[in-house]
């Protein structure tokens, strides 16, 4: 990484012969190189704790630390830097090993001014190709990243991407997403550290509104070292290396705030720092981001406005009468239970819960008493059997709503086939009607109505099994028994009252 100031290279001279030190210092620093040196491997140790070298150039004898373990420290503290192996003839074989265990080459002493000027050069154009090669692995990834995020609808998943996609790509070892809470003010949503930073770090540490006027007046946020403290309310425990941050701005909002938020990250690792390239790399994604974040928000309050249609359809029916009265809601709770214990899938599940709700809404269709006392007529028994099919044509003009036609038009339909409306039998009906069919009658059955008080659990359980194989589905049957007894001893041990 070159010298922030003029952009010079950084080199680590590393010999205990001080002349030699000394000598290579001053040539490098005439031929343009910014230089340290260190008369030892722990010397370097502590330099390279302290700054970020391009090249390290370093003997392999010399005390407390030799440049074999020297080579060790700088693949776990700057894995990036050239390293350059110094011996004498009598070490060339130890050299040779040096470069299997990274080094880049190996300079024989006593060397020539113009030989060590070559090395570094081809060092510094091997580090600049790896860089790009780096970057250019960067962009795709994250163009990935972005391609993933702009097809997203849910929110938490956009947000977990973008920052996952931060600590794995940009390796940075904190990511925090700030969006707008609708109040005016921003609420930190995700907080995510990277596998490798052990460090506390507390949600909600950074200074918002600090990091938000410095993006709003400058547009972009790169800060190294102790700068960037200056953007965290609470003192991270380790020393800060790097901070960036970029806003989650759109083309154009209604709202007054011209961003939905920003994502900063943070890197404590010693030699990891934010460059340019990765910040505008960030800034290209987070455009991505925001676009699906507020595409997120959208289809938030669509599916909250499906919510409260159901949920009004699914009152409307319960009205007609006071024995039907949260029919709907257990009946949703018993089929939730059934096609958790079946292993249905929780967007199926979803179906399956506001299929239920809506089971009913065809008997809005049915004008006649649908809970008079006594049996009834078999006029008004055909016209009962219409409430499928009413339910059906209810719903299949709100296109919406259409996954719920097959659990509220076939829920009366028979494993046998004997069912209505359309007799068919076995697994021709949709595991969605045939679970809301199971909850249905058991919920009737353990329900008051106007003709008979409700039947007790025990009975009937027993019920749905001597009709398990001709009315019901024989595996859901079997079940709908365990997945009852689970819910029902949970119901009672939160103090629920339970039926039965």
């Amino acid at each position: 990484m070159a010298d922030t100031a003029n952009d010079r290279p950084r080199v680590l001279v590393v010999d205990d012969d001080r002349a030699i030190r000394e000598m290579l210092a001053e040539f490098l620093d005439m031929e343009g190189y910014a230089v340290r040196a260190a008369e030892d491997g722990v010397a370097a140790v502590s330099e390279l704790a302290q700054k970020d070298f391009d090249i390290i150039i370093s003997d392999l004898k010399m005390p407390r630390m030799g440049g074999i373990a020297l080579l060790e420290e700088i693949g776990r503290q700057a894995p990036s830097a050239v390293t350059v192996i110094m011996t004498g003839f009598g070490t060339v074989e130890t050299a040779i090993d040096a470069m299997k265990r990274g080094a880049y080459d190996y300079l024989l002493k006593p060397f020539k001014m113009d030989e060590v000027v070559r090395v570094l050069k081809r060092g510094l154009d091997k580090r600049r190709m790896a860089a790009e090669n780096m970057r250019l692995r960067e962009a795709v990834s994250l163009y990935k990243v972005s391609e993933a995020i702009a097809a997203s609808l849910s929110l938490e998943q956009v947000l977990e991407t973008l920052s996952e996609s931060c600590i794995q790509e940009i390796r940075a070892d904190l990511a925090s997403t700030w969006l707008d809470n609708g109040e005016g003010g921003l609420s930190e949503r995700l907080h995510v550290r990277g596998p490798n930073f052990a460090a506390e770090v507390k949600a909600g540490a950074l200074d918002e509104a600090a990091i938000e006027a410095r993006l709003r007046s400058d547009g972009q946020l790169l800060e190294q070292g102790a700068a960037g403290m200056r953007f965290f309310a609470e003192e991270p425990q380790s020393p800060l290396i790097s901070f960036m941050a970029v806003p989650l701005k759109m083309q154009k909002r209604s709202s007054g705030r011209e961003s939905l938020g920003f994502v900063a990250l943070s890197s404590f690792s010693p030699n990891h720092r934010f460059d340019e390239g990765q910040r505008k790399l960030l800034s290209i994604v987070a455009s991505r981001a925001a676009a699906a974040i507020e595409n997120a928000k959208l289809y938030e309050d669509l599916q909250g406005t499906f919510q409260q249609t159901i949920e009004g359809l699914a009152k409307a029916i319960d009205k007609m009468d006071q024995y039907t009265a949260g029919h709907s809601d257990r009946v949703a709770t018993y089929a939730v239970v059934l096609a958790q214990s079946i292993g249905l899938g929780p967007e199926e599940i979803e179906i399956v819960r506001q299929s239920a709700l809506m089971h009913d809404i065809g008997k809005i269709g049915c004008v006649l008493n649908l809970n008079k006392p006594g049996k009834l007529t078999v006029d008004e028994y055909e016209a009962f059997k219409k409430h499928p099919l009413y339910g059906k044509d209810i719903l299949e003009p709100i296109k919406f709503l259409h996954p719920l036609i097959p659990g509220v038009h076939l829920h009366h339909e028979r494993w046998d086939g004997r069912g209505y409306p359309l007799g068919l039998a076995a697994n021709d009906i949709p595991i969605i009607a045939r679970i809301i069919s199971i909850a249905d009658t058991y919920d009737a059955m353990t329900s008051d109505r106007s003709y008979r008080r409700a039947l007790p659990h025990a009975v009937a359980l027993a019920e749905i099994k001597r009709c398990s194989g001709s009315q019901f589905d024989p595996d859901a049957a079997r079940d709908f028994f365990a997945a009852m007894a689970e819910f029902r001893e949970a119901e009672a041990a939160s103090g629920k009252k339970v039926l039965g």
